[in-house]
């Protein structure tokens, strides 16, 4: 095998200097199949190669802590193109006419590891039909293609066992989502709270149903981006949660937002606030709040220590924003 492959090299070496633009268009055409061709073969040879040094232990005796790591070394390549031929060389070894359709020119590499993961999804009893109908196919799909065509070939091959199989991959992929869920709020420092998590499919539809009345642009000049639209959709959703009686209690009372505001500023002019993590919003931020809020006046002696702790009350009672609103419109109270 040495001097075939030294002959290979030297044969594709000469190539490399020979000039191209002389060539007719179909002339280049040829060349780029022939070549394609040669690299699939080549590729399947140096599969072959890789599966003998993966089985001899060969990385190990070379102080390499895998197979995979070693590839990396010694061919200077990254931790993907070697994770990536491992795995063909695995593939193409347990699937012998797998191995002879890359050998001959009917599959490509990438072709190839669709189909040997497709296999791996499959009943042992449906396996060789279904590979023999994928390297058909791969004369006519590109890899993506093809995998789409793997997704479903269990119906193909043996209808009377996809249905079944479909059932068990649906549980096994919503009890994974199930597993998984999670949601988490991260405080960047920057004013920001990132959003992350993952919901099932269940639970994300009953979230989509409760945003998206809530996320149509309000009026014409409405500027606000999609992304924005649904960050205060969702902003909104809890806060219209946090109005009703359904929530549950937490700490003796219903949900609620603590805002800290000292007595000077909130008697003259909203400033500063700081809520009960500690994080602090702007004067803005304290205005929106305290439009519906309830205050609880507290006197703190010098060290901070809690002297009085009073009652919650509206900022504005009703009859009083009635009366502002009434008269913020130009119009007089009439006397009673």
């Amino acid at each position: 095998m040495p001097d075939v492959l030294t002959e290979l090299k030297a044969t594709a070496d000469a190539s490399v200097s020979t000039p191209t633009w002389s060539l007719r268009d179909e002339d280049l055409v040829e060349c780029l199949d022939l070549v394609h061709a040669v690299v699939q073969a080549v590729a399947a040879v140096q599969s072959r190669l890789i599966r003998e040094i993966d089985s001899r232990g060969l990385a190990i005796t070379q102080h390499a802590t895998s197979t995979k790591a070693w590839l990396r070394e010694h061919l200077r390549i990254s931790p993907h193109a070697a994770k990536r031929m491992l795995e063909l060389a695995q593939a193409l070894d347990a699937r012998p006419v797998l191995a002879k359709a890359v050998a001959d020119g009917l599959v490509n590499t990438e072709q190839a590891q669709v189909i040997a993961a497709a296999l791996r999804r499959l009943p042992a009893e449906v396996v060789g039909k279904a590979e023999k109908a994928m390297i058909g196919r791969a004369a006519e799909f590109e890899p993506n293609t093809l995998r789409r065509y793997g997704e479903g070939i269990l119906a193909y091959v043996a209808p009377e066992l996809a249905e079944a199989a479909d059932a068990e991959a649906l549980e096994r992929m919503e009890a994974r989502a199930r597993q998984t869920r999670a949601f988490h709020l991260t405080r960047h420092g920057d004013g920001r709270v990132r959003l992350t998590g993952w919901l099932d499919e269940d639970g994300a539809a009953t979230v989509n149903a409760a945003l998206d009345p809530l996320c149509a642009p309000r009026h014409d000049v409405d500027v606000r981006t999609p992304a924005q639209r649904r960050a205060d959709a969702l902003v909104e959703i809890c806060d219209l949660a946090m109005r009703t009686e359904d929530l549950p209690e937490n700490g003796g009372e219903r949900p609620h937002v603590v805002v800290t505001v000292s007595f000077d500023v909130l008697r003259l002019a909203l400033g500063v606030g700081t809520l009960d993590t500690g994080e602090r919003l702007s004067p803005e931020q304290v205005r929106r709040l305290a439009c519906d809020a309830k205050i609880i006046p507290a006197i703190l002696g010098g060290d901070g220590q809690i002297l009085d702790l009073g009652r919650t009350r509206r900022l504005i009672s009703g009859p009083l924003r009635r009366a502002l609103e009434f008269t913020g419109q130009g119009l007089r109270l009439p006397r009673l």
